[in-house]
């Protein structure tokens, strides 16, 4: 991601305080790709949701992050995260839908002073995988101020961010609506240094269309790609160091609307609201030999 990126929204409470240190001691990794990326021959199918059934995210796959509605989530985002309602999350007609609304939820318990509405999913506590083949097929939301997200967060998080590893699969920020970006973050290579590994691809029609976003990790590489394409590389360079490979332990999956931060920094279009982000399917594959998690 480029280094003016803002702090991603659960990693930023975790800022290291040798944020800016040099790193000139460390070694190049490629961070770009052009690629195909495909699931493995002999991987297998290991959690997936398809949501063809109920009203609300299964509560078996899924849970909410409310944790920083009272203070205000970080990177100037704009929204409140709610959870348990069809308004924000909600199944339909076979899809996930994930909703960002322009309304002031002042009755929540919880309520921080939000001008905006909206959800994060994830697996925490539910699912975690160590290696896999990742894939979502989504369509996106347009509109000036909306930060949509499919990544992957350390289970592990007692180490703190950026050293748990972060994998953002799939962002897309609302003023730049044709840009896909790919990004790595760890204790090495990180926004907060202007270390942070990534690569961009365009998909002209990520908003009126569905793509499939896609991630192929193994022991050796991470690839980011979309539709078969990967567009993003980030090698292991099997140092053992956790440093620059964290990704050797499991990491649970994140989709999630932001309002503001990141998609917010050339305005807010409020008629742009409601906005959602539709998701098809989640499929996680795994090659059982190589297969760690829960």
């Amino acid at each position: 991601m480029r280094a003016r990126r803002l702090a991603f929204a659960a990693a930023a409470a975790f800022l290291p305080a040798a944020a800016g240190a040099q790193t000139a001691a460390l070694p190049p990794v490629p961070a770009a790709a052009n690629e195909p990326i495909a699931m493995p021959r002999a991987a297998r199918l290991a959690w997936a949701d398809e949501f063809d059934s109920g009203r609300l995210p299964d509560p078996k796959r899924w849970s909410y992050d409310t944790a920083r509605n009272k203070q205000g989530w970080y990177n100037d985002e704009r929204q409140y995260y709610a959870a348990n309602r069809a308004e924000n999350a909600r199944i339909e007609q076979g899809r996930l839908i994930l909703e960002a609304r322009r309304e002031r939820l002042s009755s929540e318990p919880d309520y921080g002073g939000q001008d905006y509405s909206s959800v994060r999913l994830f697996t925490r506590g539910l699912a975690s995988w160590t290696y896999g083949f990742v894939e979502v097929r989504a369509k996106l939301p347009c509109g000036k101020g909306l930060w949509p997200a499919i990544w992957l967060l350390g289970a592990d998080g007692k180490t703190g961010w950026p050293h748990q590893g972060e994998i953002d699969v799939m962002e897309q920020v609302g003023w730049d609506p044709q840009t896909i970006h790919g990004t790595i973050h760890t204790g090495a290579y990180n926004h907060a240094r202007h270390t942070q590994k990534g690569a961009t691809a365009r998909v002209a029609d990520a908003c009126t269309a569905f793509h499939r976003y896609q991630l192929d990790w193994n022991r050796d590489r991470i690839l980011i790609g979309v539709d078969g394409h990967a567009y993003m590389r980030f090698d292991n360079d099997h140092k053992g160091d956790p440093a620059t490979w964290p990704f050797d332990k499991p990491q649970y999956l994140l989709l999630n609307l932001a309002v503001g931060g990141w998609g917010g920094m050339q305005g807010i279009d409020r008629a742009a609201f409601p906005s959602r982000m539709e998701v098809d399917y989640v499929r996680v594959w795994q090659v059982p030999e190589q297969k760690k998690g829960r």
